[in-house]
């Protein structure tokens, strides 16, 4: 089984193709709605895509900053960061979804990550 993006999407940004930040120092929200390749349906992966400046600020206001799901880049490019992430999710097999989602995990943050289903006593 393989994985494909099947969109994009941030709450920060309404069109990340033509988006263009302010200054030098920015970062990114983005949303990878991912599913298997050649099927309907897919859940979330969150990211944060953001500068080198961005970050260094980060760490001079609260001192440390886990990279986890981070990804950091000179200038925003979208064709090449959303070349980036297509490149990385198809890359991506397993033998079946949970197995696949836990792998994309290391890229993004996957909605369903520690959810455990509620049993009533």
């Amino acid at each position: 089984m393989k994985a494909e993006i099947k969109e994009f999407h941030s709450p920060d940004v309404d069109d990340l193709a033509s988006w263009r930040p302010e200054t030098e120092s920015f970062q990114v929200f983005i949303q990878l709605l991912i599913g298997t390749k050649g099927e309907r349906g897919e859940e979330a992966f969150n990211l944060l895509v953001c500068s080198p400046s961005w970050l260094a600020e980060e760490v001079r206001k609260v001192g440390v900053v886990d990279g986890r799901h981070m990804f950091v880049v000179d200038t925003w490019n979208w064709p090449v960061i959303s070349r980036y992430f297509r490149r990385r999710v198809t890359n991506v097999e397993a033998e079946d979804w949970d197995s696949l989602a836990l792998i994309l995990g290391r890229i993004g943050m996957w909605e369903y990550e520690d959810y455990k289903e509620y049993v009533p006593d």
